[in-house]
Order: C-alpha cells, then sequence, then structure tokens
C-alpha cells in the first residue's frame, strides 16, 4: 500500500531536520518514487498526474530499455516526509556512441530547498562516478528517447502527453549544483486551422510531388511498417545531440503502444521512389483525458481509457515522432518530405476535431526543421533544457 503523506508543511517552511537520501529498493518505495511528484504539483494548476500504471511499467522489467540501460533510484527525506526524487542511469548504447565515461541523471522533483537539491544530485553522482562515468547529462527519464529536459519556459500551460513539467526553481538549483546548459528541446504549438504553406514552400512541394509518395500505415503488415519507422527514425537521428538508437524490442514496444491509441489516419510514411524515406506520427494528446483520472485507470484498466478516448476525443495532438532520411536532409527534398506529410496530416485533424497541436522536441540546434515550422504558423511555447557536468 502507498505511503500517504504531506509535503504542504515542508514546502513552506524552512526545514531544520537534516536531510538523508535513502535508495529506491522495494516496491512500497518504489510506488512513494513514483506518486512523490503529485504532491510537489497538488497546487499547480498545470500539472497532470501520469498514470500510475504506465509509470511502473516504465520502471519495471518490461520496459525494454533496461536491456542496455542501469538505473537507480532514490528520495530524499526530512525526518518522516519525502521531500524529493532523483535517478541515475548508465546507458551502454550512449556509451558505445559517446564515450565510456559518460552517466545521466533524471526523475528530478524536489521542494525548493538547496540542501535537498544537492543531496539528491551528490548521490546520483556518487553512484555514476563508481560506475565510471565523469561526463554527466539529463535530465532523462530514462533516456533521450523519452522525457527529456528540465522546463525552462512555458509552466503556464499544461504538457502535453509524453513531455514533461517543472518548477521554475529547478534550473537555478541544477546550476548551483554544477552544471552547465548543453542544449535546449523545443515545444512549437499551432492551431491546426492557421497551418499554411508559403508560395515558396507551395512551390517546392508541387515539384516534388511526382516522386514523393504520402500513404498511410498499412495496419495488415504493421509490424514490419514499424520496423521501417524504426529505420528511418535511426538513419534520421544519428548526427544528433545525444542520439541513442531505438533498439528493436524498444520500438516495437512503442509500435504497440501507437496502434493502441493512434488512429490509422495520424501516421504517415513518405516514399521517394518507390523507397520509404521519412514518416510522421500524430498522436491524441491524451493527458487531455487522464487529468481527470488523478493517475488512476480503475476499475477497468486500459479498457477505461480506451473508453474515455471514445467519450472525450481530445482536442490537441503531439507530433512526438518524425523523421527524413539523412541522404534527403540537405537537398530540395528534405523540406519537401516534412511539408508533405506536415500536409497529409491536416484533413484527418479536421475529422477529427484537433483544434491545435504540438510538434516537439525539436532541438534548437536544428535550423532547417525550425525553420520550416515557423514558416507554417507555429510558434514556439515551451523550452526544455539539458545540462552536462565533469566530475
Amino acid at each position: 500500500m502507498f505511503l500517504k503523506v504531506s509535503l504542504s508543511k515542508s514546502i513552506s517552511t524552512k526545514m531544520n531536520t537534516p536531510v538523508v537520501v535513502k535508495p529506491v529498493l522495494t516496491k512500497n518505495e518504489l510506488n512513494l518514487f513514483i506518486r512523490l511528484p503529485a504532491e510537489l504539483y497538488r497546487h499547480d494548476p498545470n500539472w497532470i498526474e501520469p498514470l500510475y500504471i504506465e509509470r511502473q511499467e516504465h520502471l519495471s522489467s518490461k520496459n525494454p530499455v533496461f536491456e542496455h540501460l542501469d538505473w537507480q533510484g532514490w528520495i530524499a527525506w526530512s525526518g518522516q516526509r519525502p521531500v524529493g526524487r532523483i535517478s541515475a542511469q548508465v546507458d551502454t548504447l550512449h556509451r558505445e556512441l559517446h564515450g565510456t565515461d559518460t552517466g545521466h541523471f533524471g526523475m528530478l522533483e524536489a521542494i525548493d530547498d538547496k540542501k535537498v537539491f544537492d543531496a539528491l544530485i551528490a548521490t546520483a553522482e556518487n553512484w555514476l562516478r563508481q560506475k565510471g562515468a565523469y561526463r554527466i547529462t539529463g535530465p532523462f527519464n530514462l533516456n533521450i528517447n523519452e522525457e527529456s529536459g528540465l522546463l525552462i519556459e512555458g509552466f503556464d500551460k499544461p504538457p502535453v502527453f509524453m513531455m514533461g513539467h517543472g518548477q521554475p526553481y529547478y534550473g537555478c538549483r541544477v546550476e548551483e549544483a554544477g552544471y552547465n546548459p548543453a542544449i535546449d528541446l523545443l515545444a512549437y504549438w499551432m492551431r491546426t486551422n492557421e497551418l499554411s504553406f508559403t508560395p515558396t514552400m507551395q512551390r517546392m512541394m508541387d515539384r516534388q510531388r511526382k516522386r514523393i509518395h504520402i500513404r498511410p500505415l498499412d495496419r495488415k503488415h504493421f509490424d514490419s511498417e514499424v520496423r521501417v519507422m524504426r529505420d528511418i527514425f535511426n538513419d534520421a537521428w544519428a548526427n544528433n545531440w545525444g542520439f541513442v538508437p531505438f533498439t528493436e524490442p524498444e520500438f516495437t514496444k512503442t509500435g504497440s503502444s501507437l496502434k493502441f491509441l493512434v488512429p490509422e489516419d495520424l501516421m504517415y510514411i513518405a516514399e521517394v521512389d518507390g523507397k520509404p524515406s521519412a514518416f510522421i506520427i500524430a498522436l491524441p494528446n491524451i493527458n487531455e483525458v487522464i487529468a481527470p483520472l488523478k493517475g488512476r485507470l480503475l476499475p477497468f484498466g486500459w479498457f477505461h481509457l480506451l473508453w474515455q478516448l471514445k467519450v472525450r476525443k481530445p482536442l490537441t495532438a503531439r507530433v512526438p515522432l518524425m523523421g527524413v532520411r539523412q541522404e534527403y536532409q540537405n537537398s530540395r527534398l528534405g523540406p519537401a518530405l516534412a511539408l508533405l506529410l506536415i500536409e497529409a496530416l491536416k484533413p484527418p485533424f479536421v475529422r477529427h476535431g484537433i483544434e491545435a497541436l504540438e510538434m516537439s522536441w525539436i532541438l534548437e540546434s536544428n535550423a532547417g526543421m525550425r525553420n520550416i515550422l515557423e514558416h507554417i504558423g507555429t510558434y514556439m511555447y515551451k523550452r526544455y533544457r539539458l545540462y552536462e557536468k565533469y566530475l
């Protein structure tokens, strides 16, 4: 049973008791680790509590990321009160690509007290140092293909599905612990009825329509389609900051979720001369549906979520996955592929009643994609920051 706690007193008053950081070792401690943020954000109207069952599966052996990632979580205590949490991770795939001395932190949540942040971060650093890590980046929950970054701008809007929220003081506390900004991840917002293309973009798209064929995913061959998308994604993102490839089990699991939650007309593959070369997926913003559930799917589990999605159709969506093969990224075909895929989404958005859309996340250094988005009616409304530190 979950240990019910209250953080309200510890948030509003300075702590006089020492901060003790303890590892998460038992099922009850893991439940507390998962549910602790709900207390921190209970007065924040923009906080949306994740589904407990999803977070439990995410941190269980069912998650194929643990085939190449080792992690540990901790909870900070002040007397009998939990006041924060953190995780540390070592990812062998990341080390193969970016150096054997790398490590990560994540899942950082705490009251606004420097002692708590310092104790949590020092504990994670000590664990990572024992694993041979001297360059630490984060936060990742658990790696860069999942929730990433600390929210720096955009606290006044609720997060969309699979994007994080945060407290305004987090960035300051992390920097006080010696971390420097590494790169920012941007989220763009747009009203779907305001999607438009400049005359230059329209000419570019029209010139390439004969070579580019946009088609929805073939549900009859869904597994092979998922393999195609994984191949495109891993090729398209390979040169990006901190890239870690999706393994086949990871993307298969992602594909199962997409098949479960995403209508077939919100997933498209673009073929160039018959070769799959780009793809896009739009995900209904499930946070609209789960917000009133307060983390619970009882009594009917996932069936309850599917029923809620039919009854309370989300009015917003997110594009969480998109990729264009490297061979086209620096050619005229690259932007045409991206634009034609975005164009393909507009009719189904109208059919599904989707009024607004988040495109996320986009690396701040991705000038090409940012230029496209800023010319079709989107604007940057949230900024997430990744940090790094050398021990």
